[in-house]
């Protein structure tokens, strides 16, 4: 990151601009005033779905496999987000109905990653007990993996940091961290940082581009 001083918007800009020009995401807007944001944007998974070959009925219930993971209240975060990733990694095992075989409904292609619709949204308002509003949020298939936190040079990325964390406790909103896979906090003074869901702050590292 260059021009320290920038405002933390212009960065948030920057940053944007890189992600569509350069690496060929779809922005899907400033999403300050949205009603529904959610880690698991229906319509834009289903769409991908759909453009691969899965039939109406399979993604029905693969997006209700994935959201009962994700949003299962007899559980924390960290479990399941571990469920979630389960469900990423491995697919969804569906079946239509009794005496069909069970399929799997991969909801990401990792084999192909040119398949994979990437996207990213910019102030991600979140509706819980306490409003925040995440700076960026790239979905994958519609699927919510990456929060990124800006700051400007003024501001540590600790400050990021830790607004990453209290993002994620219950009080907060924690409900939208159950599908997150890497969470970035960063400013044009101290560079990137990078951690995963409910890591103590000490254990971001720097990232370095090779």
């Amino acid at each position: 990151m260059t021009s320290i001083g920038a405002s933390e918007k212009a960065t948030q800009n920057r940053v944007i601009k890189l992600f569509t020009e350069e690496l060929g995401y779809t922005y899907l807007g400033d999403w300050k005033d949205r009603d529904g944001n959610s880690n698991v944007e229906d319509e834009l998974l289903i769409k991908h779905l759909l453009a691969v070959g899965y039939n109406h009925a399979q993604i029905q219930k693969a997006i209700y496999a994935l959201k009962t993971e994700a949003h299962n209240p007899q559980r924390g975060l960290m479990e399941n987000n571990q469920r979630v990733y389960e469900l990423l990694r491995y697919g969804v095992q569906v079946k239509e109905e009794a005496g069909k075989a069970t399929e799997t409904v991969h909801l990401i292609d990792w084999d192909t990653p040119e398949n994979n619709d990437f996207s990213i949204a910019e102030e991600v308002t979140l509706k819980g007990k306490h409003e925040r509003r995440p700076d960026l949020v790239i979905y994958l298939n519609g699927i919510a993996i990456v929060v990124i936190e800006l700051k400007n040079s003024r501001v540590g990325v600790g400050d990021g940091i830790r607004q990453l964390i209290s993002n994620q406790k219950p009080e907060f909103n924690e409900w939208f961290f159950t599908t997150s896979q890497l969470l970035l906090a960063g400013n044009d003074s101290e560079g990137l940082r990078y951690g995963t869901t409910l890591i103590p702050e000490k254990f971001y590292l720097t990232w370095k581009e090779v």
